[in-house]
């Protein structure tokens, strides 16, 4: 690939529509210093000087989805609370239509309370209820959903799964049916309680806790002949086209099928790897959905998630500055 292709290839994704459906969250950030302990217990007191609210869990991979330039959808379930209020609110200053996003009276919208000093996570609060949805939620959900599938038909649409219970078995699997019915490419980024749902998903990218969780394997020897044999059982179970796994500081893993590599990270100035996950299945199934090159979403996405791990917190990728990266790396 030479670099007026890579150029094409950033500026086709601004023609893709995305369509982003799991659980969503709203990241709070508590910004203080820390000059002293407590006196009524051996802990530090944080003095508050900002409070920021971010969008999390599939909001954050919808937000990076709109920083690469697509025309992005969340589709989630939210409380009836103002923390739901809040995301919504935030989805839409960015750009994102919210118009699949049904609040319930049932439900809490997640919420993570991050104190953070000196660049440095402290305490993390959750204010969440993570049943599964009721029926009542479940059907209307689903029936919206494919409703707009139906008629928009975009181009990829991302499951992003962190056991909130948005994404239900049912849910899952109507959904992917009828992507493939209207040849639409389908991401997950899977987590434990639903690991083998996505039947027939094009792309399966968890990372290496999941698969281990997930499979209940112990996966200690991280090499291609170990990890071409995780790709043959998941294929066994989920009849899917491409499994993409991150490796942590090893990189990232894929086969299609038909070829397979591990390509190692990037050295960084780690700071957090909060929401990298988010990125890299935003940025594989954006490069993916345009050039079905497996091994060029892998570098790309690599790239993506080392980059967001520099910042502080969940932040969303910079195009321009992928962009220029992969000038480096894919040509």
């Amino acid at each position: 690939m030479n670099k007026t292709e890579l150029q094409k290839l950033f500026s086709d994704i601004d023609q893709l529509h995305v369509v982003v459906i799991g659980d969503v969250m709203l990241d709070n950030y508590w910004w203080g210093n820390v000059d002293r302990i407590s006196p009524e217990a051996p802990v530090p007191v944080v003095t508050l000087h900002k409070r920021e609210n971010r969008l999390g869990g599939a909001a954050n991979v919808a937000l990076n989805c709109k920083a690469l330039g697509a025309k992005v959808t969340l589709a989630s379930v939210t409380g009836d609370d103002s923390e739901g209020n809040i995301l919504i609110n935030l989805a839409k200053e960015a750009g994102i239509d919210t118009s699949l996003i049904l609040k319930s009276r049932q439900r809490l919208t997640t919420a993570k309370i991050r104190v953070i000093s000196r660049n440095q996570q402290m305490l993390r609060i959750d204010d969440e209820v993570t049943d599964d949805l009721y029926t009542e939620e479940e059907h209307p959900f689903i029936d919206m959903v494919l409703r707009f599938l139906q008629r928009v038909k975009p181009q990829l649409v991302i499951f992003e799964d962190y056991n909130k219970g948005v994404l239900k078995e049912n849910v899952i699997k109507r959904v992917i049916d009828h992507c493939r019915e209207i040849g639409t490419v389908t991401a997950v980024d899977p987590k434990k309680k639903n690991f083998l749902a996505y039947k027939g998903v094009t792309i399966f990218k968890p990372n290496l806790k999941e698969v281990r969780e997930g499979l209940n394997i112990g996966l200690e020897d991280i090499n291609l002949s170990a990890m071409n044999e995780v790709h043959k059982w998941l294929n066994m179970q989920l009849q899917h086209e491409i499994t993409f796994i991150t490796l942590s500081e090893k990189g990232v893993y894929y086969n299609n099928g038909f070829t397979s590599a591990i390509l190692p990270s990037h050295v960084r100035d780690i700071a957090d790897v909060s929401g990298a996950g988010d990125t890299v299945i935003a940025t594989a199934g954006l490069v993916y959905a345009i050039s079905k090159d497996v091994n060029l979403m892998a570098k790309i996405s690599n790239l993506a998630g080392g980059l967001v791990c520099e910042e502080v917190g969940v932040v969303s990728i910079n195009k321009n500055k992928l962009k220029a990266e992969s000038e480096n790396v894919v040509i």
